[in-house]
Formats: C-alpha cells, structure tokens, sequence
C-alpha cells in the first residue's frame, strides 16, 4: 500500500502508528530512497524514487505476501501504481497542514516562507493529480488512532514474525 499526500496531512505520524502496531512500514522521505533527478523536458529537477531501490522492496513485498505500508510523494510514483493494492491519498484543509508543519520537529521542510508557499501551490497543483489516481482518500483531521485503524483495515492484520 502506497501512503501519499501534501506535507503536514499526517503520513509520517500514521506509519509511525502502524509500526507500533506491527506493521511493515518505509517512509521514503528518509534512507536513501529519492534522489533528484533531470525531468524528462529537462526544465529541472524533482525529487524522485530511486527505480532501483524501490523495485526491489516492492518484489521482496510480492514474494513474503506480507503486509508493507509505504509513505511518499514523488514524481515518479504513479510508475509504482500498479504493484500497490492501494494508493491512499491523505488530505487536510490547508490551514490544518500548514499548523502541522510549523509544530513539528521530525522534518525541516516548510519552515521557510518560500517552502510555505510551495506547500500552497502544491495542494492546488498536485494534490487534484494525487486524488484522480488515489484507490481512497482519508481526511486526516480525525484523530490519528481513527486514520491508523482504516489503513489497517486495508492492508490486514501485520505479520507475526
């Protein structure tokens, strides 16, 4: 299951819940995982998945059967898309994200005035792309054990090993 969303809707701190539970999670944000890339009309570059990296976790996953929970928000994701049983969008007005983001201390990103305003643009931009592909979509205003609990019941109980 692929976890996505807007910086400040919550991912981090729902994997952060689903590993307490016993559940398999990655949080590509940290660990190697994205690496910025050329965009393919060469107008810049974007944080994007590591192909290698995650092709490799995801054939592991489809081989152990066992339930795995992966958080991010690249460019390159929707390459991914169909070796998830979900793509889960998480959502939150942006007035809630951007309070999230400037009370937390587990990541610098949008600190900075111009990091905001990024974070503003994208949940114009982007956000609308991530919802027509998401499988569900869960408003993350509701408390974190209510959000934990309908991704467990997507992904099924954690293994026991």
């Amino acid at each position: 299951m692929l976890v996505t969303g807007m910086s400040g809707t919550g991912k981090s701190s729902a994997l952060n819940e689903l590993a307490q539970r016993g559940y398999r999670v990655v949080d590509t944000d940290t660990g190697g995982w994205i690496e910025d890339l050329p965009l393919p009309d060469g107008s810049g570059t974007e944080p994007q998945w590591r192909a290698d990296r995650i092709d490799a976790l995801l054939t592991e996953h489809e081989r152990s059967g066992e339930p795995l929970i992966i958080q991010g928000t690249v460019w390159n994701q929707s390459t991914f898309y169909p070796r998830f049983d979900h793509v889960v969008l998480f959502s939150a007005p942006l007035d809630v994200m951007l309070q999230r983001i400037a009370g937390r201390d587990t990541n610098p990103f949008g600190k900075t005035a111009a990091q905001r305003a990024r974070i503003t643009a994208d949940k114009e931009e982007i956000e609308p792309l991530l919802r027509e592909s998401a499988t569900v979509e869960i408003d993350t205003r509701k408390p974190l054990t209510e959000v934990a609990d309908q991704l467990a019941a997507l992904a099924g109980p954690p293994s026991r090993h």
